[in-house]
């Protein structure tokens, strides 16, 4: 389930309590009370409860009469499964288990309830719930210590003292909510259903999230990444100290953490994470009051150079910029700043010094000239009180420019206030202007990079990757083969010959290897491995191979420059002895002899592959070598990764500045590096059997890069049955099951595949094939804008929730058609869109289009696709007579018509119908 029946809860038509309450009287009292505040139009009654606590306006019942859309259990717990049964019955929707504070019920009791509630499809909200409230429509079923005021922030939280510490700051703050909903203990409707509940609701412009853990990681990044697209979703997440997942076996077992894992699953989804209710405060604040275009250039204005320093060096600190003002700008500005000349060279990119006499009229032309300038996207105005101009002056020479600013034509700026010392009156002033307003220089600019990094997401998530290379195609099938004879073994690594087999199935090189076993004729083995190897290269190196023993350099378990096969063969030997000595019970398989790399330029890194609790494989990079884990210098991210997603990985990285090259160092093969990721993530997404992987280190060379060494943990078969091998990654691969041939009615064959991010260029092309009336016909209105953000929402898809599928011409590689499915919430019904270049009209592409993305809403579960069409588009209509659409005029609009069909009534003999 998911945003099914949630309208019980945020939108409901009738409401009834039930009791005995398995609480103190006060709870029924004052949830009563609250409810006698609701519109007449929304009947309450009550069900169980004394007579003599009911106020007037509620209407006692003996029992449930008919259908409630919202149902207040208060009664005992072991009695809500009865009622809910009941309820669902009787056609209720939604059942809100209150508490006054966090109370947990039995896991047993909890399956009861969801049992209940599954027949007749009632949601769930509790228990240990202290209640929601929809301020907008006086719905108010919170135990809260405050309550909350109309706005357009949907705030959910799982803990009871977040919240109502929440409800407290937003009050004296004047921050509304489109709604407040308390989770408790998550029996049904959890995190993801809300997001995109609230994601589609009118009145909510930003949504804010505290959550401790995710429970459906797919769901949770899917819902996050739609909603995140169209509105800011903010999450506190506490979580860190939860216990990890570490085998210790590899560096990436040890090296990845929780919370580099979750950071990474925000980053992707487009949430912007804060750390603290600090934090959340201000980024609620800021968010919910400025919606601006672009945010990559901030000015700032203060009347002492002690808050310009502050506010400064916190934006460098937080990786600001501070926009250059035009020559005409700082020209305006003279007559208003003090110190050095605004026109010097030096100004520009500085923060904008004023007279400490200036006038609030003088402040609030200043204000105007810096947001009319084209460079800066907004302005943060730091003010301390002067003997000329008090707080309250000040703040409404702010709301004045705000005021005028609106007025404006062109792009919208934003402006945030920092007002020292206790601004009292003023603001207020600012608040009702909803004017952002801080006590701190450090807050303030906080508050401007809140902007720029909910900004920076949605470009993140816009982005259009290169393509991947053509000559990139793995040998997936030699992979399984091999991981599947280690499993069936019951081994739990591979041995080093395996690991090479397999880093060449994905075209990550490796340094070849000779690898000798522990046994009897162990010297003689490591003379002729060493033989073999110092006949191409001037040193051999010598490395143990122990299970019990991973982490060579750790052990002193190398050694390097060995210039013949006799001291290889001493060295091995030695070595073997002194380990056996000192770890006498670890299990010794052998040694393997490789040629030493003597390349002075090259640079050491370290690609991983760990397994996270939460949200399954991760992919590690960083600095490598023998300090891996001291270095500090990591990050992480989800698979599937693209170019474009890893090459931003890499650069959050400080090693990732050394590729560049420098003074007396070449520039090294970045390019490599970055496709080496993406390597890496299509052996997450093609081998789950696959638990942990080092690639350390991967050596970045000028012209190409080399593994020295490499080790793979296997989890055992049993561990991931056949249906939870897809699911096991947080977002959806890229479907490469469905690249088809699409056979036309005249015998033509093209290809046809899903749609990637990287086709922005194929679908621009193809709109200039397409006619502005077919265009009109489309998109139900004149399209003359193909812009960047226009063409990412065609071809960025979410797989888990929408498909879109291009027809290509083989030889050219033209795109000569497109469908498209996406899927509700509930992942019920599916609305569908279809196109074909004009030019090729009558060759039955848009029927086989049709038909195909039938097929894949059979496939994918869909029951029924519908779609809207303009009633004179009589070709489309025909298309879906012939499939068996149902046709029915829009109530809201007479020149459109509904077009639906339960999937399950497309039968083989329409599909031959339409042939």
């Amino acid at each position: 389930m998911t945003i099914r029946n949630l309208d019980g809860f945020f939108a409901p038509t009738s409401i009834a309590v039930i009791g005995p309450c398995r609480h103190d009287d006060v709870v029924v009292r004052r949830v009563l009370d609250q409810l006698t505040h609701l519109p007449q139009r929304i009947p309450v009654t009550t069900l169980g409860l004394p007579r003599s606590m009911v106020p007037a306006g509620i209407v006692p019942q003996e029992e449930l009469e008919g259908a409630v859309d919202l149902t207040i259990y208060l009664g005992p717990a072991k009695a809500a499964p009865a009622h809910i049964r009941d309820i669902a019955r009787k056609g209720g929707k939604a059942v809100l288990l209150l508490s006054p504070g966090f109370e947990t019920w039995d896991e047993s009791l909890l399956q009861a309830c969801r049992d209940a509630a599954k027949a007749g499809r009632v949601r769930l909200i509790g228990p240990g719930s202290i209640g929601l409230a929809v301020p907008a429509t006086r719905l108010d079923a919170l135990l809260a210590t405050d309550t909350p005021e109309t706005g357009d922030v949907a705030f959910i939280s799982r803990s009871a003292a977040v919240f109502n510490a929440t409800l407290a700051w937003a009050r004296s703050h004047r921050i509304g909510f489109s709604a407040a909903v308390s989770l408790g203990d998550r029996s049904d409707v959890d995190v993801s259903d809300l997001i995109d509940y609230f994601a589609q609701d009118f009145r909510t412009r930003a949504i804010v999230l505290h959550i401790e853990s995710v429970s459906s990681p797919r769901k949770f990044l899917s819902a996050a990444r739609a909603a995140a697209r169209g509105k800011p979703v903010i999450a506190l997440w506490s979580g860190r100290r939860a216990a990890r997942n570490q085998s210790h076996a590899t560096h990436a077992s040890r090296l990845l953490t929780r919370e580099a894992v979750f950071e990474a699953a925000f980053r992707r989804s487009g949430i912007l994470r804060v750390t603290d209710l600090d934090e959340m405060f201000e980024a609620v604040e800021t968010l919910s009051r400025i919606r601006i275009p672009q945010a990559h250039a901030f000015s700032v204005m203060t009347n002492g150079r002690g808050l310009a320093n502050l506010a400064a060096e916190r934006f460098q600190d937080l990786e600001g910029n501070l926009a250059a003002l035009s020559p005409e700008t700082l020209e305006r500005l003279a007559p208003a700043c003090r110190g050095a000349n605004p026109l010097s060279p030096d100004a520009a990119g500085q923060p904008i010094l004023l007279r400490d006499n200036l006038t609030a009229a003088e402040l609030s032309a200043a204000i105007s000239d810096v947001l009319a300038d084209s460079a800066t996207d907004g302005l943060l105005v730091l003010q301390a009180p002067t003997c000329c101009c008090s707080l309250e002056d000040m703040a409404e020479a702010i709301a004045e420019a705000a005021r005028k600013d609106k007025r404006r034509s062109g792009r919208k700026k934003a402006l945030v206030a920092g007002l020292m010392g206790s601004p009292g009156a003023a603001r207020k002033v600012l608040d009702e202007a909803k004017i952002p307003c801080y006590g701190t220089p450090a807050e303030a600019a906080r508050s401007l990079m809140h902007l720029a990094r909910d900004a920076s997401l949605k470009d993140f998530l816009m982005a259009a990757p290169p393509s991947l290379p053509e000559d990139f195609s793995p040998d997936v099938e030699d992979a399984r083969a091999l991981i599947g004879r280690a499993v069936a073994e019951g081994r739990s690594w591979l041995d080093p010959d395996e690991v090479v087999t397999l880093l060449e199935c994905y075209q990550i090189p490796m340094m070849p290897s000779l690898f000798c076993a522990a046994d009897e004729a162990l010297g003689a083995q490591v003379h002729e491995a060493a033989r073999q190897v110092l006949s191409g290269s001037a040193h051999c190196v010598l490395k143990l191979i122990s299970p019990d023993l991973p982490f060579k350099s750790q052990i002193d378990g190398v050694r390097l420059g060995l210039e013949s096969p006799e001291s290889a063969q001493t060295a091995a030997l030695d070595l073997v002895a002194a380990t056996r000595t000192t770890f006498p019970q670890a299990r010794i398989s052998g040694v393997t002899v490789q040629p030493m790399l003597e390349d002075r330029h090259g640079l050491e890194l370290y690609l991983g592959l760990g397994d996270s609790r939460a949200f399954g494989p991760a992919i590690l990079f960083g600095h490598g070598g023998t300090s891996v884990e001291d270095r500090e210098d990591l990050s992480v991210d989800l698979p599937p990764l693209d170019l474009h997603l890893a090459q931003a990985f890499m650069r959050r990285t400080k090693v990732a500045r050394l590729l560049d090259g420098g003074r007396g160092r070449p520039a090294l093969d970045r390019d490599h590096v970055t496709l080496a990721l993406v390597k890496l993530s299509q052996m997450a997404v093609d081998l789950p059997e696959i638990l942990e992987l080092d690639i350390n280190p991967l050596v970045a060379l000028p012209d190409r890069l080399i593994a020295l060494d490499a080790r793979v943990t296997l989890r055992p078969g049993e561990d991931l049955s056949r249906a939870a091998r897809r699911e096991r990654l947080a977002i959806t691969p890229y479907p490469k099951e469905w690249e088809l041939p699409l056979d036309l009615k005249d015998g033509t064959r093209l290809k046809v595949r899903p749609v990637r991010p990287e086709d922005e260029d194929l679908f621009a092309r193809f709109f200039e094939h397409v006619t502005p009336e077919d265009l009109r016909l489309r998109f139900f209105a004149p399209v003359k804008d193909f812009s960047h953000r226009f063409l990412a929402r065609l071809t960025q898809l979410d797989y888990a929730r929408a498909m879109a599928f291009c027809a290509i011409e083989p030889e050219s590689g033209e795109l000569l058609g497109v469908v498209r499915l996406h899927a509700d919430a509930d992942h019920r019904t599916g609305e569908y869109a279809v196109m074909v270049r004009s030019d090729l009209k009558g060759i039955g592409l848009g029927w086989a289009l049709m038909k195909l993305i039938i097929d894949y809403a059979r496939s994918d579960g869909i029951e029924e696709i519908h779609g809207e069409v303009l009633k004179e588009n009589t070709s489309m209509i025909g298309v879906c007579e012939a499939l068996g659409f149902r046709i029915d005029p829009s109530p809201d609009d007479p020149g459109i018509v509904h077009v639906t069909l339960p999937v399950k009534d497309y039968t083989a003999e329409i599909s031959r119908a339409v042939r």
